[in-house]
């Protein structure tokens, strides 16, 4: 899924069944994680995965639409310099669904349930996109809990978001007009490895073919079915999210940002922060009043990522900022690299 339902033009799956095709062959998740089930409320259990590994306990939290299979590839390769674990909230995947439990409080002390549990001493937390809700509250009340906190493109504030200011919008509707991004064809559904294709021939990062099968349900033929979370939970946990204050915690932060949005016009823009490096070439303006267009909706959105880095910079115990342009919004998996290297010098700096 997109960065977030009410960003402009997000990106949003076509939830349409796909045709036919031949009986599925069996399949077996490669990843090499225990999976274990952890009760966190009454009648609530979430899927934990354990990717092993030795020294530092690291948490990491999936973003809107995903599991804890999207880390699938990345926790493996993390699993080289700490122990990883992942937790798949509530309403996605194989966890619970319950109808209620959605507010920023629940689904943060969900998190602090697993780490009792399991008794995880001193994590690292590790959040991506609307995880950032539950990084931010768990920093805020329990600090003394965890070693520090890592934002994968997750510290914007749902409070002061672009798409809710009419201002930022009709800048949003004068950007020039381009070709739209089109969903994926009931083709592109047909199995879950036609639809990683599409995603790559989208300029999007793939997701693991283990993300897909746990989010989305399977058709008797292989296709991809409807994705198993109601769109009535995504709109609680819009809901339920708290405006960001940073100032309480008291343990280190990494936070990154993928920059790629600010100078692409309309289409591309529509993801923020979505175009991988395989993109199509940059809109090049037709005139100046499309190019003065285009960069007043370029200073807007900076004005945005601006504040939210201002904003962050509250945090007591230090803030280490890492732009990442031409990244995906799945950073962790079009700039692996990048995020593995940064995270590991993150960790053996902390106490």
């Amino acid at each position: 899924m997109g960065r977030h339902p009410r960003w402009p033009g997000a990106l949003i799956l076509s939830f349409a069944a796909a045709g036919s095709a031949q009986a599925p062959a069996a399949w077996h998740d490669p990843s090499p994680h225990k999976v274990q089930i952890v009760t966190v409320d009454e009648g609530v259990k979430l899927e934990v995965l354990d990717w092993g590994g030795s020294g530092r306990n690291v948490v990491l939290l999936a973003g809107s639409g995903n599991t804890a299979h999207v880390f699938d590839e990345f926790a493996e390769k993390l699993a080289a310099f700490c122990h990883v674990y992942g937790i798949t909230r509530r309403g996605y995947g194989v966890s619970s669904h319950p109808d209620f439990g959605y507010g920023e409080q629940r689904l943060a002390d969900d998190v602090l349930r697993v780490i009792d549990s399991l008794k995880i001493a001193a994590p690292v937390l590790v959040g991506h996109s609307m995880a950032g809700e539950e990084l931010t509250r768990l920093g805020d009340d329990h600090s003394d809990r965890l070693a520090g906190l890592v934002f994968l493109d997750a510290a914007s504030d749902p409070t002061d978001w672009p798409a809710n200011s009419p201002e930022y919008m009709v800048l949003y509707h004068k950007l020039p007009k381009q070709e739209s991004h089109p969903g994926p064809s009931a083709l592109d559904r047909r199995s879950y490895q036609a639809y990683r294709d599409w995603q790559i021939r989208s300029g999007e990062a793939p997701f693991p073919e283990s993300e897909l099968r746990n989010a989305y349900e399977t058709n008797a033929d292989g296709s991809m079915g409807n994705h198993k979370t109601s769109s009535s939970i995504h709109r609680a946990i819009g809901e339920g999210a708290l405006k960001r204050d940073y100032s309480k915690i008291s343990v280190p932060v990494l936070a990154f940002f993928a920059w790629a949005c600010t100078k692409h016009p309309r289409g591309e823009y529509a993801c923020f922060a979505h175009p991988a490096p395989q993109r199509k070439p940059e809109y090049q303006p037709k005139d100046d009043q499309e190019r003065a267009a285009m960069e007043a909706f370029d200073a807007a959105t900076e004005a945005y990522i601006n504040r939210w880095k201002a904003n962050l910079q509250n945090a007591a115990a230090g803030v280490r900022i890492i732009d990442l342009p031409g990244a995906n919004h799945y950073l962790f998996l079009s700039n692996e690299k990048d995020v593995l290297r940064e995270v590991n010098t993150f960790l053996a700096s902390l106490h």
